[in-house]
């Protein structure tokens, strides 16, 4: 790597700990260790990592929190979620607070390693916010994307989107009316391939994303589904 990386681990499990900072120190990133959420949240705030490494059933506060105040924050530091639970409602209720992607426990070193290297390489080409919507490009109806500022606009508006929904957003606005599986989507956006029950990270990403750019997301216009085959970004 050109530029060292900071990955915070937050894990109550030293074994596992020490791990992790094993293996991310051998291919080169500066590793920070907490082991409850609130020391979490704190070196969160303090260091700026790269990227969280986060375990859900954590003391003092739950992984979940921790997650979901650093969002309120507006901090949109990857976070991979670290569980030992299959309920898939953990899952989800995981991507609902702003997590990027969980890995479920008993791992391999092989996939963390994958899936550090693959938000580190996706967000390290993040522009800075801060552009004026009259720069942005428009895309369809009311909607435009700045791609220099990575800031998407309604009605002139910004819209408050994490880093993997506005990467999710623009690829499909990017290749309008054309429709991508969510195996597809999970090569092209999360940049690895279908990894079990993995992609039911693309619904969630896609319900909060209209959510967010959707006047009506329960009728969208933008972003919508082709039953069995997949989602697509409608342009008339």
């Amino acid at each position: 790597m050109t530029e060292e990386k900071t990955v915070l681990i937050v894990e109550d499990e030293k074994n596992i700990v020490d791990i992790l900072r094993f293996n991310l120190e051998r291919k080169g990133y500066r590793v920070l260790e907490a082991y409850d959420g609130e020391e979490g949240l704190r070196k969160a705030r303090t260091e700026k990592p790269d990227l969280i490494l986060l375990d859900i059933m954590l003391p003092k506060m739950i992984g979940f929190d921790v997650c979901e105040a650093l969002r309120k924050d507006g901090d949109n530091v990857p976070i991979l979620l670290l569980t030992a639970r299959e309920e898939e409602d953990d899952k989800v209720r995981g991507l609902e607070t702003g997590a990027d992607d969980y890995i479920t426990k008993p791992f391999s070193m092989r996939e963390v390693i994958a899936r550090v290297e693959a938000n580190i390489r996706r967000t390290s080409m993040a522009a800075p916010a801060g552009a004026a919507a009259d720069s942005a490009m428009p895309v369809a109806g009311d909607l435009s994307i700045n791609t220099d500022s990575h800031q998407v606009f309604r009605a002139g508006k910004a819209i408050d989107l994490t880093q993997r929904e506005y990467e999710l957003l623009t690829f499909l606005a990017s290749h309008p009316n054309k429709v991508y599986s969510r195996v597809d989507l999970m090569e092209q956006v999360w940049n690895y391939g279908y990894v079990g029950d993995d992609v039911r990270t693309v619904d969630v990403t896609v319900r909060r994303l209209r959510e967010k750019i959707e006047e009506n997301p329960a009728s969208p216009q933008y972003i919508l589904t082709r039953r069995g085959a997949g989602y697509y970004f409608a342009v008339n």
